[in-house]
């Protein structure tokens, strides 16, 4: 995390879905940085857009404890997503912005404050393997734990998505992300994801384009594809029944990924999204509202 000590002041505009603060970059005044979001809480997309001198060459953000590379957007605009994880606390927290450039750059940093908010809590009822998985199997869950930490920790340096994120399915969502969920009578982890209630056999498809770096059967999820999107940004697609893409695959917006099942630790047929960005669990249905009119980007 970087050090700052430039003040701004924060406006939140009547809509609540767009919040402005004005801030001040080495002496440069009127940058107005806006923060756009459904709302400030856990499991919610930050989109940070951050007006810049011409001869910016790098923009860093940190916020809730992960750093952020930002991206330009347009000449003298950079933006960055920002997640606020599941686990965080509401209260006051510090978002600071890194300015690298050879005039009018500089340090700024906010203090913003997340709202609680109550997580529904689900009932399940599932194979007794899956809450209490068998000795033999505790080596190979262990070493696909490693694995999706090494996913998390190695994203392309660059952006690789575009444009707004897209449902993979055309079903609508009928699990909240967030869920505090109980298995069997026993409490596990909180729901990282949004489920799609689509049939068996439904094609799923890119959101956005990227990069396949897992696509094979896991434990818990079942078959799985992981897309990384760039820059710490990723999609996860799990209970498949089938998977078309090949690791290292490079993948457009739409593409088809592979097709729904029921594979994993599940009750039946449906399609598991998760979206981590730079580590934060991020709801994936906030992703697609906060992007939603974004404009795709020629590369």
């Amino acid at each position: 995390m970087f050090k700052t000590g430039v003040r701004s002041a924060l406006m939140v505009s009547v809509a609540a879905v767009c919040l402005v603060f004005g801030a001040q970059l080495d002496g440069r005044t009127g940058a107005d940085i806006t923060i756009r979001a459904r709302a400030m809480a856990p499991g919610e997309l930050l989109v940070v857009t951050i007006p810049t001198p011409p001869t910016a060459s790098e923009v860093r953000v940190a916020a809730f404890g992960r750093d952020v590379r930002a991206f330009p957007i347009e000449a003298e605009t950079w933006q960055a997503l920002v997640g606020i994880d599941l686990d965080v606390k509401p209260g006051d927290a510090k978002i600071e912005i890194d300015v690298k450039a050879a005039t009018g750059g500089g340090l700024v940093s906010k203090v913003v404050t997340v709202l609680p908010h109550e997580f529904p809590t689900r009932r399940l009822t599932v194979d007794e393997q899956y809450v209490n998985p068998p000795e033999a199997t505790m080596e190979r869950i262990a070493r696909e734990q490693k694995d999706l930490e090494g996913v998390w920790a190695d994203s392309a340096p660059t952006r690789l998505w575009s444009g707004a994120f897209e449902r993979p399915v055309p079903q609508d969502a009928n699990s909240a992300f967030g869920s505090r969920s109980i298995f069997n009578d026993q409490p596990r982890s909180p729901h990282s994801g949004a489920d799609f209630s689509s049939p068996a056999g439904t094609p799923v498809h890119a959101p956005n384009a990227g990069r396949i770096v897992l696509a094979r059967d896991l434990y818990f999820t079942g078959n799985t594809v992981i897309v990384d999107h760039g820059l710490g940004l990723f999609s996860l697609m799990a209970h498949l029944s089938a998977i078309d893409v090949h690791e290292r695959d490079v993948v457009k917006t739409g593409q088809l990924l592979g097709a729904v099942g029921a594979t994993g630790r599940v009750t039946g047929p449906h399609l598991h999204w998760a979206i981590r960005i730079n580590g934060a669990r991020v709801d994936p249905l906030s992703v697609i509202e906060v992007l939603k009119g974004t404009k795709e980007v020629k590369k």
